[in-house]
């Protein structure tokens, strides 16, 4: 994301073509993000909107008011910060629109390169805008609620699950497929893991679903993950498993694990917005050393080009690849 898309959100309220929200309203900002500056004068209450733990761990230490997900109606104005997914923008202005009281106001924002021009144009299909500007390489446009229209875009159907099984939403990592990498993982589980085992970087909970299918002797599973709709996803998904999992909505990278585990299994991102970053995968095989019971197991995939051998050898006394494909490979590693 980014930091210009936040700076052109609020610029209307710097050239006054908005009224900058004054004590008594109340606004909801979804996708608010760590760093913004609001307008001089704007005293009214804001809830942001942020289900990235990381991103919401520093908002909420600025003394913001924080939610993970929605809640409530009836509000002032709600501001949406446009990001990299189609679909997960649409939700969010749907979402918006139902939220804010009738005569509300949404002001909607983001950079070119995220599509903030083209929601603009299919907004602006659907409904007239109260009005748009562009300013530091992107696009922000305001429309006001009112009774009797139907909203800024068209609904759409309830996605079908994945396989017929795993349900998803737009914005989670590999929400309309199973990633390749956590399939070759799963295919190549040591049938043997057992004891209490953790999925680190669980994402909407593929690969502890094959866990439990494929593992009989794991007797406790605890999924962590940093995004909250993605946990959420995964409750849904492993409902009904033959062990009832605990649900960990947290930072890895900062937040300590409470408990050690026999073994751990994960596929680490490696990304930090559209930026590639391996060492986003090493400060996951860090955490999942000090995670470990001694001797316990690591069974991580990654893609072939990342350096993760040297962060095994670093952290652990012993590592090994299992397998390996044109894309991907699957690494052991004990401590």
């Amino acid at each position: 994301m980014s930091a210009d898309a936040q700076k052109t959100l609020f610029h209307p309220f710097d050239t006054g073509d908005l009224e900058v929200p004054q004590a008594g309203g109340r606004v909801l900002f979804y996708g608010a993000e760590p760093g913004f500056i609001l307008p001089e004068g704007f005293s009214a209450s804001i809830t942001l909107v942020q289900g990235f733990r990381p991103s919401f761990l520093k908002l909420q230490a600025g003394r913001h008011v924080v939610v993970p997900e929605p809640a409530g109606e009836g509000y002032d104005m709600a501001l949406v910060l446009i990001g990299r997914h189609r679909g997960l923008n649409e939700a969010r202005l749907a979402d918006a629109w139902d939220r804010v009281r009738e005569g509300g106001l949404i002001v909607a924002a983001g950079s070119r390169d995220d599509g903030g021009d083209s929601l603009r144009r299919r907004v602006a299909s659907r409904l007239d805008l109260e009005g748009s500007l562009s300013k530091y390489h992107g696009s922000v446009f305001w429309m006001r609620k009112q009774a009797g229209l139907e909203g800024p875009v068209a609904t759409a159907d309830p996605d079908l699950p994945i396989n017929g099984r795993f349900f998803t939403s737009p914005g989670m990592f590999s929400h309309e497929r199973i990633d390749p990498g956590s399939r070759l993982l799963a295919e190549n589980l040591p049938v043997d893991l057992s004891g209490v085992v953790a999925d680190f970087c669980a994402g909407w909970g593929y690969l502890s679903t094959e866990l439990l299918l494929r593992c009989p002797k794991v007797t406790a599973l605890e999924l962590f993950e940093a995004d909250h709709a993605s946990l959420e996803a995964a409750k849904r998904n492993l409902a009904g498993s033959r062990l009832e999992p605990a649900f960990h909505w947290q930072d890895l990278a900062s937040e300590p694990v409470a408990r050690r585990f026999d073994a751990i299994v994960m596929n680490p991102p490696f990304h930090l917005g559209s930026k590639g970053d391996p060492a986003i995968g090493a400060t996951m095989i860090r955490a999942a050393s000090a995670a470990l019971k001694p001797n316990g197991r690591l069974i991580m995939v990654g893609n072939r080009h990342l350096p993760y051998e040297a962060a095994l050898a670093a952290s652990f006394r012993q590592a090994s690849e299992i397998v390996r494909d044109q894309s991907f490979k699957v690494l052991s590693a004990r401590r």
